[in-house]
């Protein structure tokens, strides 16, 4: 295979060790059940017009590459007319584009080129909350309280002699609390309006029916334009307890939570999504809706991606799992339990967290450790969610200058914590100075001098790179095709081993030390050394290996 990247853009010794086959999973086939989709953080991705930030015209460009790396589909974050108070996910118009990406014509056109390419188009969706600078808003500031307008969002009186307090103890998931307080147009202080992540991001009241219906009218407005599913970020959060009760306690507001909170995975939500499930179904090819749903465990997950609701949902138990054979294990059999029919989806690294090089420990032992569960992960069931860059190897960056940061979470924590800027660095596509070919211009983040040697340029020479790793297995993926049952093969207990009905399996050392496996078949892709034996292969530590049985 050609890699034209750029042009287009431990022995097993007794049976009480070995763990035994069991067949899991299963279900009907769909397009997106076991596609690969690449996360483009279009901020960071390519610039086209030398202003310093990634835009569609800058993606266009470069999806050839998606193509030939062997992606299946595209999502894309928010890309609409938004003041940036946090990256795009204050949303000032849910039916345009901002100038700082392009236009209308810009999306139309990236659209028409990655369906030529054979690439699907996801766009994110933000229905929790809007923009402060929303016409709502205004518009709800201006009525005054118990105006009609008002009814959009979340809008209380303060407790205390003067309602002086916020309505209740909820907190911001960026840092303070989780209320704001208007001033009214007659200048005096007034109500407090709800917002779970920043001031600038108020959150919209979805028992007002108008909210519904704007909504269901968005969906089609992008429908109508091609797209091919939505990313609904925090899709667990649309609703909150009627009554707004007191949660009780601090240190309460993190996006994922062992047990459920007011504001989090109300059960009304999932009417809205049968609605929504009725207009994806309305429209040919296959429409898809996809959940950020972070929820205390699998079987509350299950409830959104039942057959009239979503079609899938992040799995961030596999994002969260430990480095062990044990833990991967238990989350791959509670994820694929989970979901049934709608079959799971694996993700390890997206805008939102610690890239997952640096999660498993940074350096060269990060490095491998991620090669390998990537391995892991293009191996089973299921479809796969890449974020950008990971298929360079590319770490945290962890040492960005604090003038440079620009996420909510670093000013909201009083700069004690720096947010998640360090996963959305530019990306690397060429050359030996930053911003390495990402644009014209100076990038809105600095690259780290060292990615030099991690571009998609030099990577794409070098056999022994993560992006032919990545490339090589989404090719052999592929070529094998897709399979929705899994066969859990003996194996030491350091060693996670387990079969496809596709006839690839994979075997995965966690440990430190190498590892002697039965042989399962023809060694095909391996993520570091493996040798061969006649009827064992040993696997260096922190390592991968397909094998077509």
């Amino acid at each position: 295979m050609t890699h034209d990247f750029l042009d287009h853009g431990e022995t097993m010794t007794t049976t009480s060790e070995a763990t035994a086959p069991e067949i899991i999973g299963g279900g009907p086939p769909g397009w997106w059940k076991d596609a690969v989709i690449y996360q483009v953080y279009v901020r960071s991705f390519a610039d086209g017009d030398g202003d310093g930030v990634g835009d569609l015209p800058g993606l266009s460009a470069r999806l050839p590459y998606l193509a030939e790396l062997g992606a299946d589909a595209i999502w894309i974050t928010p890309f609409y007319p938004s003041p940036m108070a946090d990256g795009g996910y204050d949303v000032a118009d849910y039916r345009g584009v901002d100038p700082l990406f392009g236009d209308l014509q810009d999306f139309d056109r990236m659209v028409e080129r990655a369906h030529g390419l054979g690439l699907r188009v996801i766009i994110d969706l933000v229905p929790n909350h809007t923009s402060d600078r929303h016409r709502w808003f205004a518009e709800a500031l201006a009525a005054g309280p118990g105006g009609p307008a008002r009814q959009r969002y979340i809008f209380r009186p303060g407790r205390g002699a003067a309602g002086e307090l916020p309505p209740n103890d909820w907190e911001s998931v960026f840092g303070g609390p989780a209320w704001s307080r208007v001033t009214e147009a007659d200048g005096t202080p007034g109500e407090w309006y709800l917002h779970l992540f920043a001031p600038e991001q108020p959150d919209l009241n979805w028992r007002d029916p108008e909210v519904r219906g704007v909504f269901a009218g968005t969906l089609r407005f992008w429908l109508d334009r091609g797209v091919d599913g939505f990313r609904i970020d925090v899709a667990h959060g649309m609703f909150k307890q009627e009554d707004l009760p007191d949660v009780g306690r601090t240190g309460q507001a993190g996006l994922l939570t062992t047990d459920r909170l007011p504001y989090w995975d109300q059960d009304e939500v999932h009417d809205v999504y049968r609605e929504w499930r009725r207009i994806l179904d309305s429209y040919p090819g296959e429409r898809i809706a996809v959940a950020e749903a972070w929820v205390p465990n699998a079987r509350r997950l299950a409830r959104y991606l039942r057959p009239d609701e979503l079609h899938q949902a992040f799995n961030f138990d596999f994002l969260s799992a430990g480095w062990s054979a044990g833990e991967f294990r238990t989350v791959i059999e509670d994820s694929i339990a989970a979901t049934g029919d709608a079959a799971p989806s694996w993700v390890l690294s997206n805008h939102d967290v610690v890239r997952h090089p640096t999660r498993y420990g940074g350096g060269g032992r990060g490095l491998r450790r991620a090669r390998a569960a990537t391995l892991a992960m293009l191996a089973l069931p299921g479809s796969a969610y890449l974020y950008q860059g990971e298929e360079l190897g590319l770490e945290e960056v962890a040492d960005l200058p604090e003038e440079v940061l620009q996420d909510p979470i670093w000013e909201r924590s009083g700069r004690t914590e720096r947010g998640r800027d360090g996963c959305r660095v530019p990306l690397p596509w060429s050359g030996g100075r930053p911003p390495f070919g990402f644009g014209p211009g100076e990038a809105w983040l600095p690259a780290p001098a060292h990615w030099r040697a991690l571009t998609a340029e030099a990577q794409a020479a070098d056999p022994s790179s993560t992006l032919r790793l990545y490339s090589d297995a989404l090719r052999l993926r592929r070529e094998i095709g897709g399979g929705t049952g899994l066969t859990w093969l003996a194996a030491p207990p350091s060693v996670l081993a387990f079969a496809g009905e596709n006839g690839l399996a994979c075997t995965v050392n966690f440990s430190g030390e190498p590892a002697e496996v039965a042989l399962p078949g023809e060694l095909v892709l391996a993520s570091g050394a493996v040798e061969v034996r006649d009827s064992h292969a040993v696997l260096a530590p922190e390592t991968a290996a397909w094998w077509r049985l």
